[in-house]
């Protein structure tokens, strides 16, 4: 009799360790767990940590709450602007419904990736070339808002969404870089302008004074002659005005009459 009940008892331990093996499962930190029952969605979801189950009555189905970052392939497109390009994106998102990531689509993932393509595709036929190029977070937040509106139903919320590379023709190309060459060269040449026209009125005012000042025009000459001498030229020529000598002579005392010499 003892050892038929000792015998009973091994068999109830062993199938109540069975059974709790068989019905013990763990969520982890970063998980939920979405338990159906014969088919239905159990309305409770398991939070981390250790969960039972009834063995073959429901089933467990662990969703990752994880920002999950996912590359949007790169996309062909026309601009508005009818400009061939090829631009990619990445998209970061994460599920905050468990239970309607689960229920409400059959693959969230493939979905949001599916939904990421058509609406890069239609942002590049709405926009211009120059607004890929430099108006970026715009184009973000737009493409961000397209993809979250289907999203939300899912249990999927889009966090943010990034434009990563835009792709243009060698022949495109091309033409921005002689656009921006003619556009640097035209800077060149008004600058350049404004400067002939600042140095003409210096050198107007220069002229001036030195009309008023006839001795600054002799300096001046004398500052060339050195600046040109300093080139180590074997050969200066250097213009002698006739002022110059005019201005020598006036400035030479007249001659004294030597002793002896008849007044």
């Amino acid at each position: 009799m003892v050892e038929e009940l000792v015998a009973a008892a091994v068999t109830v331990v062993c199938a109540g360790a069975v059974y709790a093996m068989a019905a013990a499962r763990v969520v982890k930190q970063y998980e939920r767990g979405v338990v159906f029952r014969l088919g239905r969605l159990t309305p409770a979801v398991r939070g981390p940590g250790l969960t039972m189950i009834v063995p073959f009555v429901d089933r467990l189905r662990k969703v990752n709450m994880q920002i999950v970052t996912m590359p949007v392939p790169a996309q062909d497109g026309i601009t508005r602007d009818n400009v061939t390009v090829r631009v990619d994106a990445v998209i970061y998102f994460k599920v905050v419904d468990a239970a309607e990531a689960v229920v409400q689509v059959e693959d969230y993932r493939f979905a949001v990736s599916q939904m990421a393509q058509t609406s890069l595709r239609s942002i590049i036929g709405k926009s211009d070339l120059d607004d890929l190029l430099s108006n970026r977070e715009q184009l973000n937040q737009g493409l961000e808002l397209m993809i979250d509106s289907p999203a939300v139903g899912w249990g999927v919320q889009i966090d943010r969404v990034e434009i990563k590379d835009v792709s243009l023709p060698e022949t495109m190309k091309r033409s921005m870089a002689r656009q921006a060459e003619a556009d640097r060269e035209r800077r060149a040449r008004v600058i350049n302008a404004d400067a002939e026209l600042q140095a003409s009125r210096k050198l107007a005012e220069a002229a001036q004074q030195m009309e008023d000042t006839p001795a600054a025009l002799q300096l001046r000459l004398l500052q060339t002659v050195v600046a040109v001498a300093a080139e180590k030229n074997s050969t200066l020529v250097l213009p002698f005005p006739v002022e110059l000598l005019r201005f020598l002579e006036r400035a030479t005392p007249p001659g004294r009459v030597e002793e002896g010499d008849a007044p």
